[in-house]
């Protein structure tokens, strides 16, 4: 695989401009795939990566927070997601949390940081959790909103109480199946995520919910090869690190709802076995915590920035 060229290219689509005071261009990150990215401040950088169904946008009070105390900051479209390229499900690679994580450290190489703090949701924080475990030289410090590590996720998933990640299995079969079914009501199967993992329905305005439901649908294929890459080659990846007892050598702070109690496991304990040096805090808002309660999820980070 031959090196990206230089972070260029045409210009970024304008309905996706979207983080007031910040720019906006595409970066190749591979072969044939570029991220949209929009980046923002000046100081310590720090990457914010999204989760699903969502886009960059999900960032845009936290990284204006940060952009405004000396931090810059770089808000990309994961590879399958929003503005940035999606290339097809040709090998389980192309979606696996490694690759995903190649294309964020090369991404901030190409912006001009070799190093670089890293915050994700959902999946990108599945993505971030890769790349700190890939990428020491590079990753700084990590912080991981509302996810538990990909193993421990599957084994906390049993009988009944497993109904509530239903999206894991269905987005998990063979390539076909899933995009035909999504297809058929994408609104519906994404903004079904949107209501029940929000608390505060203010946190998505109606413009915002209908980005994301917008992008949602015109990524289902990516978004569907995603999720399968989490129910077979993320597990290889991560089961490798388990058995060389490899860990995040970095600083990590968690943010996470209480679905231990509902779902029997102790997430402190889980997260710790992977993160020796761990900040772990419950929170009380919904999963959408970058939306619901931004100054919380950037007053963490810039606490973690300074362990």
């Amino acid at each position: 695989m031959t090196p990206p060229p230089p972070a260029s290219g045409p210009a970024p689509h304008p309905d996706l401009t979207d983080l007031p005071g910040f720019t906006s261009q595409r970066v190749a990150v591979d072969d044939g795939v570029w991220l949209d990215v929009a980046v923002g401040g000046s100081g310590t950088p720090v990457v914010l990566l999204h989760g699903f169904p969502q886009t960059r946008l999900m960032w845009r009070h936290v990284a204006a927070d940060l952009a405004a105390t000396g931090h810059t900051v770089i808000c990309p479209d994961l590879r399958g997601y929003g503005a940035s390229d999606k290339p097809a499900e040709t090998g389980p690679e192309v979606y696996a949390k490694r690759t995903m994580a190649r294309d964020i450290v090369r991404l901030a190489a190409a912006l001009g940081h070799d190093r670089f703090a890293l915050a994700g949701h959902d999946r990108g924080a599945l993505v971030a959790f890769r790349a700190a475990l890939d990428h020491p030289e590079a990753v700084t410090r990590v912080a991981l909103l509302d996810i538990l590590p990909t193993l421990d996720m599957w084994d906390s998933l049993h009988g009944t109480s497993a109904a509530v990640g239903f999206h894991l299995y269905l987005l998990a079969q063979p390539p076909g199946l899933p995009e035909q079914l999504l297809a058929g009501s994408p609104d519906a199967f994404f903004g079904h995520f949107l209501d029940i993992w929000t608390q505060d329905r203010a946190a998505l305005p109606p413009e915002v919910r209908a980005a994301y439901l917008s992008a949602s649908a015109a990524a289902i294929p990516s978004i569907s090869a995603d999720y399968r890459a989490t129910a077979g080659i993320d597990v290889t990846h991560d089961t490798a690190d388990r058995d060389a007892g490899n860990t995040l050598s970095t600083p990590v702070t968690v943010l996470q709802q209480d679905w231990g109690a509902a779902l029997g496991y102790d997430a402190e304990a889980l997260w710790r076995a992977w993160a020796p040096d761990l900040r772990h805090r419950t929170v009380t808002c919904g999963h959408f915590m970058a939306e619901e309660e931004p100054g919380m999820v950037a007053e963490e980070i810039r606490a973690l920035l300074k362990r």
